[in-house]
């Protein structure tokens, strides 16, 4: 039976929308659900070693957000221009967004930086929304990567209405990231310290990572009537042969997987159906959207963030918590004021 989008939609209030990181991370609200109760209770996510169960396998994902959000000017115009590094293509070529648009056209050219090296860029290709191939230099010895890093700005989601700072370079981004590709971090992540962590060790509660890079399908919203005829666009993520065992010795005890967000869930989930149940190492992109009837065969409990309307991430949470459960658990959050999005406040379904 298909299921409307229509279906997975919700009112929330602008002033619900978290603009800022709070300034502890293990302090933002935790909603738990218990699927086998259908009970909701309200904790703080440093509550977390007690809501867990010695024995349980968290699985993260170490995924890094690199700077990729640069202002420069046109060439020879001096106008204005940003552009997004959505991704790598190769050694020079790279999928962007632009804006102005209209302005950045097939032979335009634009400049990014200064001093030692700046980054030129010229539009190869033209696309739709903004969409660009783009080929980008460095003047000088060091390499895009290097520079990128330098004078790029931390890609904050559209919904948080205010530019970067020097405090989301470090506040938007996870303690366990480590791999360079994503442009958007994978927000249920952000909730953990270290000092929890050894928490969550002390109390039997280990830890392993995969990798996902998270990329700008993120944030595009479903445009279509059946969640049935939506695509997730193509993620790159990686498996490796340590996470593989330590996931799969966990299965074979009976011990429970915990995915830390919607990105590591995606993972767990693709690499078993092409495993047949087991994981198994391996470096891949899934497009994989797990919707309501979606039979999970890794995944046992889920820690997210609180998700927009009608998105491919509310999807899969309605999945995997049942969607009349969900919604009024998240009417719940709005009633109580939850901080909501990748700033906000986090959910435990277990």
């Amino acid at each position: 039976m298909s299921t409307q989008v229509s279906d997975l939609d919700f009112v929330l209030p602008a002033e619900l929308i978290a603009q800022e990181a709070l300034s502890s991370r293990d302090q933002s609200r935790l909603l738990h659900l218990d699927r086998a109760t259908k009970t909701r209770t309200h904790r703080r996510v440093d509550a977390l070693p007690r809501l867990l169960t010695s024995g349980d396998l968290l699985v993260v994902n170490d995924s890094r957000v690199f700077p990729a959000r640069l202002l420069g000017r046109r060439d020879p115009s001096g106008g204005t221009v940003e552009c997004l590094l959505l991704a790598r293509l190769d050694e020079a070529r790279w999928d962007v967004l632009v804006h102005p648009g209209q302005k950045m056209k097939a032979g335009a050219r634009a400049t990014f930086g200064g001093g030692d090296g700046q980054l030129q860029l010229e539009v190869l290709e033209q696309h739709f929304h903004g969409r660009r191939t783009v080929r980008l230099q460095v003047t000088g010895p060091q390499d895009v990567d290097t520079v990128v890093d330098r004078i790029g700005q931390t890609p904050l989601p559209p919904y948080i209405r205010r530019l970067a700072d020097r405090v989301d370079r470090e506040r938007y981004q996870t303690i366990f990231a480590k791999v360079r590709g994503s442009i958007a971090a994978p927000t249920a992540g952000l909730h953990f310290t270290t000092e929890l962590m050894t928490r969550l060790a002390s109390g039997g509660i280990n830890q392993t990572a995969v990798t996902l890079h998270v990329g700008y399908g993120t944030f595009q919203p479903i445009r279509v009537d059946r969640i049935e005829d939506h695509q997730v666009a193509p993620e790159q993520y990686e498996m490796t042969a340590k996470a593989a065992d330590q996931i799969n010795r966990a299965l074979d005890e009976g011990r429970r997987i915990v995915a830390v967000g919607t990105t590591t869930t995606r993972v767990l989930e693709s690499v078993a159906r092409i495993g047949h149940g087991r994981m198994i190492p391996m470096m891949a992109t899934t497009d994989l959207c797990i919707r309501p009837g979606f039979d999970f065969r890794v995944v046992g409990g889920l820690f997210t963030n609180f998700h927009l309307p009608r998105s491919s991430l509310l999807v899969l949470a309605s999945a995997f918590a049942g969607r009349e459960f969900l919604l009024e658990a998240y009417a719940e959050a709005v009633k109580q004021r939850y901080r909501f999005y990748s700033y906000g406040d986090a959910m435990l379904i277990t």
